[in-house]
């Protein structure tokens, strides 16, 4: 009897053990869900990271290709507009001339012919390189295109704001003025 007394308490003194595979299918829930949640929150994580990095990337790239063509057109127009200072210097000479040939009419000489053919020598030059001559007379003042002088009164019922003399010619360089003509304006 003792040997059964024995098993008794040999039986008694052990304690259940924490099977793994028991408690999992025991509470299986729980467990399973926190797994699925992290794994959602990595991959939740994981694609907004790549939104983000992508969005910046179309940024940086848009940014690039639009610097890149406003580097573009500003080196077009500065081309094309490079020699503007010169001859925005060689107008004053231009000027000289006109002025040189309305008081040298009044004489018929071969100083004049050989003026003449100079100026227009010259004029032909600049015309070639881009420059264009602006005389708006009769046509109504702009502040972004004129310089006026003076207003007066009409002295033919002209209409108001109307350009009726051109002190100095103005001119531009395809199509960017360099000098603005200076005029006298109907009030």
């Amino acid at each position: 009897m003792s040997n059964k007394h024995d098993r008794h308490t040999e039986h008694e003194d052990l304690k259940p053990v924490d099977n793994p595979k028991a408690s999992s299918e025991q509470e299986p829930s729980e467990p399973i869900e926190k797994i699925d949640d992290e794994k959602a929150d990595a991959e939740t994580d994981w694609e907004q990271k790549y939104k983000e990095t992508y969005d910046n990337y179309l940024r940086l790239f848009s940014e690039f290709d639009n610097f890149r063509k406003r580097n573009l057109k500003e080196r077009a127009e500065l081309i094309k507009t490079a020699g503007s200072e010169i001859l925005s210097v060689i107008l004053p000479v231009l000027d000289d001339f006109d002025r040189a040939l309305q008081v040298m009419n009044e004489t018929d000489s071969s100083m004049k012919q050989g003026i003449t053919l100079i100026f227009h020598k010259l004029k032909q030059t600049l015309m070639e390189r881009g420059l264009q001559e602006y005389n708006p007379m009769g046509e109504l003042f702009d502040a972004d295109l004129h310089e006026a002088i003076t207003r007066v009164p009409s002295p033919k019922g002209e209409e108001k704001n109307t350009i009726i003399d051109v002190i100095e010619k103005g001119y531009k360089v395809h199509d960017k003025v360099i000098r603005y003509p200076k005029v006298v304006v109907v009030q």
